[in-house]
């Protein structure tokens, strides 16, 4: 190691106890089977109940992950509304809302409800008192049907079109040159708009 100028000597220690400040992981096996006794005791304390609540299905962030669906946080007022149930009792029945999120598409939307319509279809509501089912509760051969504890899975992220020939009209539709136009009509409309209203406007004054 060489020094130069009027530098600070060095004063390095390479004689530390670092043995002491070692992270070891021999806890591992022991911390696995804890967490599968508690998965267990938790399964077994909510009964019949769905092991995890029910969340909307969402796109990724970003261009680069938009074609994916995930789990969002929780169902928006207007899908809750849409599927025909009260927000107040949505989560008592295993539906996380998210007063927050808002709808951007139609198409998203409509997921979002169908999955809340699957999900109400197949819901079995226990009553408290069997002889005195209150509203909202099932009866009959509905408390007998057969009981699954997991949620719905997440739809396809998008459906697979069979393999086909390319119609003519397809190739020879410019798509880059019909958005390029596009984005320039957005662009200049309120120019254009006001360019208008001024030709107009001289009109009119030539007229008189």
């Amino acid at each position: 190691m060489g020094f130069a100028h009027n530098n600070v000597l060095h004063g390095n220690h390479f004689r530390k106890d670092w043995q002491r400040r070692v992270r070891t992981w021999f806890d591992q096996p022991g911390r696995k089977l804890r967490r599968r006794t508690a998965r267990k005791e938790k399964a077994a304390k909510l009964g019949v109940r769905p092991l995890t609540l029910l969340r909307p299905a969402v796109r990724g962030q970003t261009v680069r992950y938009n074609r994916k669906l995930r789990e969002g946080r929780g169902f928006t007022l207007a899908e809750i509304k849409e599927a025909g149930i009260n927000r107040k009792e949505a989560r008592g029945v295993g539906i996380v809302v998210d007063h927050r999120r808002r709808n951007l598409s139609e198409e998203g939307k409509a997921l979002n409800v169908e999955r809340l319509k699957a999900y109400t279809a197949k819901l079995i509501v226990f009553p408290r008192k069997a002889s005195k089912p209150k509203k909202g509760d099932s009866t009959g051969d509905d408390l007998k049907a057969d009981t699954t504890r997991t949620a719905p899975p997440l739809p396809a992220p998008y459906v697979h079109e069979a393999p086909r020939k390319i119609t003519e009209e397809e190739r020879e539709f410019d798509a880059y040159r019909t958005l390029r136009i596009a984005r320039a009509n957005a662009r200049y409309a309120g120019v254009r708009k006001m360019r208008a209203a001024k030709k107009e406007e001289e009109e009119a004054n030539k007229k008189k």
